[in-house]
């Protein structure tokens, strides 16, 4: 009898301590807090948000709870104007029990944010998050980093046998349903790397990639230390040389992997077939298009979205006490802007369009506002309603108390941006072009992206404004120079004097403004001698060349602020952007993994931008900062 209760206990000890080793890290990652951050905003209706904040978490857990084996869950809930989106996650691998556990763990730590507008929270088993406005395809945001090991590997050759592990579960995972992969990699001396990475069911594929690029990059810092964890708002990856699953819970990811080279030989080995193909896959839809006689705002897509919501006019002169001269904000290139509030108390931006009076006026005005009242992201101004009355327009935005970006860099408020803030400015706005470009349905090119158009909210986030109105104008308004809807000095050359326009146009006047925001000079502005005086573009090639980066940084931003090769490494981006030949300079959320990763882009050497000289002359009475042209356009030798 003894020597059974002996081999029972010998029995349980070994199950116990093989259990703890292939999932006690499970346990400790429950407890092991990644990151918290709160909104700097609370919540206007605190009634309403709290009850909502109940029943969003309510109706996460009961979608984890149910007896589908759920990992990944979204709700929504709204009393009136109070609306809260939530998400929650949590890793593939752990059990229902686990999961939930990791749940009740961080609705209980969330609620520390108090009356937060928004809040995030990660785990190393769990993710969660609420906000104010929909965020379900967001993935790079800041608040994302990386958590290093203490313990260095002592397999050789160990950081060369992760780096693989890590770049195939980058390739892999988006093309896997539900962005979900986890691996078991046997290294020398018979020990393995245990890897996992997930992105958020809502993302679009593009969006996981570029995600999980930015981690895989960061994780490369880590090596040859045996574990390491990066995060972002829509993606993790993490690998340990502990078991972080069980075998029997690995896929197979060598099938995602073959296809991505399938595809690749097939463009390449069957391209004549392919190009055949395609162009008469086009040939049908434009064939079918102009059968169907579709309206310019079916081909927007507009008809399937929600409309944005209807102001009276007479509310609208009330609210900015009859446009006022005392309540105007300024004036752009199309029309001005007023604050205004509302008679429930909400206070918004008015703008009164300056528009033609063509008969098709009317139906483009409906069409191009309710695609833009659907663009939803924290990195652009949102569209909250719109009036028409006789041949006024006018459309209603969010409020930006701090005003546009040019009055940070060269108004009143010059040299008060820190490092920081510029970083966070720049990665911001590249991320609300990134979105406008390839994540709404609908491709928006800006055409006139510049400092003024660049907006920030109490807390110096960008918030990029009049997207998708330069469709709207006339072709013979007065104030857009001949052949484009743009700014000068901010436009790229193919535009500005072939008029020729793709998404790179925006790519090139973001380079522009980066190049603002880290020097505090206007691109139009001349600095130098009067022999030798520069624009910023020619100013910055030239520095870059002389590999004298930093004497374009801003005098009086705190050396301790930031980082050198940092600093570099943006305004090489910045001249990527710039490059003369569109098809040479990145996209938008290429560049967004760019800003994002901490690595070096010498591989990526810009080359030399073309030089547009400008002499532009504002309208009477107009701000530098929203004239738009009357111009002439020539070529400046580089040198």
């Amino acid at each position: 009898m003894l020597k059974l209760e002996l081999l029972v206990l010998i029995t349980l000890i070994w199950w116990s301590s093989d259990n703890i080793h292939a999932y006690g890290a499970v346990e400790n990652m429950q407890t092991n807090l990644l990151s918290k951050g709160c909104s700097a905003y609370n919540a206007s209706n605190l009634g309403s948000f709290f009850a909502n904040i109940n029943e969003t978490f309510a109706g996460l857990r009961a979608q984890i709870s149910s007896d589908k084996n759920k990992h990944f869950a979204i709700e929504d809930k709204a009393r009136g104007e109070v609306i809260t989106y939530a998400m929650f996650q949590c890793r593939n691998y752990l059990s229902k029990t686990e999961c939930l556990s990791c749940f009740d763990t961080a609705t209980s730590e969330i609620r520390n944010c108090s009356a937060a507008n928004g809040a995030r929270i990660t785990y190393d088993s769990c993710f969660l998050r609420y906000e104010s406005e929909r965020f379900y395809d967001e993935t790079n945001e800041p608040g994302g980093g990386v958590s290093c090991g203490n313990t260095s590997s002592t397999v050789t050759g160990f950081k060369v046998a992760a780096q693989p592990v890590l770049m195939e579960l980058q390739q892999a995972t988006p093309k896997i349903k539900g962005f979900y992969a986890a691996t078991k990699t046997l290294v020398a001396g018979g020990s393995a790397i245990y890897a996992v990475s997930q992105c958020v069911e809502t993302a679009m594929k593009t969006s996981c990639l570029n995600c999980l690029q930015v981690a895989q990059d960061n994780l490369q810092r880590c090596l040859p230390n045996t574990d390491g964890t990066a995060y972002d708002a829509g993606c993790f990856m993490r690998y340990s040389t502990t078991p972080l699953f069980a075998d029997n819970q690995t896929i197979d990811i060598a099938p995602f992997l073959k296809q991505g080279s399938t595809k690749k030989w097939s463009i390449i080995g069957g391209g004549v077939v392919g190009a055949a193909l395609l162009l008469l896959l086009l040939f049908a839809w434009i064939w079918f298009r102009k059968s169907k006689g579709v309206q310019r705002g079916d081909i927007l897509g507009a008809t399937e979205l929600k409309g944005p919501v209807t102001y009276k006019y007479n509310d609208l002169k009330a609210a900015t006490k009859k446009f006022s001269a005392e309540n105007k904000l300024g004036e752009g290139g199309f029309g001005a802007v007023y604050k205004g509030t509302l008679k429930n108390g909400k206070v918004v931006a008015v703008k009164k369009l300056v528009l033609g009076k063509s008969s098709k006026m009317k139906d483009d005005f409906e069409g191009e506002v309710k695609l833009i009242s659907n663009v939803h992201h924290r990195n652009l101004v949102r569209l909250l309603g719109c009036c028409s009355k006789g041949q006024e327009r006018i459309l209603v935005y969010e409020y930006m108390a701090n005003s546009s970006l040019d009055r940070f860099l060269f108004g009143n408020r010059k040299g008060f941006l820190s490092w920081k803030q510029r970083y966070n400015i720049i990665l911001g706005t590249a991320k609300g072009l990134a979105y406008l470009h390839e994540e709404f349905h609908v491709s928006i090119i800006h055409r006139d992206i510049k400092t003024a158009n660049i907006l920030l909210n109490d807390d110096l986030q960008p918030k990029i404004a009049d997207f998708g109105l330069a469709r709207l104008l006339p072709e013979d308004c007065s104030h857009l120079s001949t052949k484009f809807a743009g700014t000068l000095g901010y436009t790229a050359p193919e535009y500005a004097m072939h008029g020729q326009l793709s998404e790179k146009a925006d790519t090139y006047s973001f380079g522009i403004v980066v190049l603002e925001i880290i020097s505090g000079q206007k691109s139009t502005d001349l600095k130098g001698d009067e022999e030798s005086s520069e624009y910023l573009l020619q100013r910055s090639w030239k520095l870059y060349e002389r590999g004298s980066h930093l004497e374009l940084l801003e005098e009086g931003i705190d050396p301790d602020e930031y980082d050198a090769e940092e600093v570099k490494r943006i305004i090489e981006i910045a001249l990527l952007c710039t490059q003369a030949t569109a098809a040479a300079r990145p996209t938008m959320s290429e560049v967004v993994v760019l800003l994002k990763s901490r690595n070096s882009v010498e591989h990526l050497r810009p080359t030399m931008p073309v030089f547009v000289g400008t002499n532009v002359m504002t309208r009477e009475g107009n701000s530098t900062s929203s004239s738009n042209a009357n111009a002439s356009i020539s070529i400046v030798s580089a040198r």
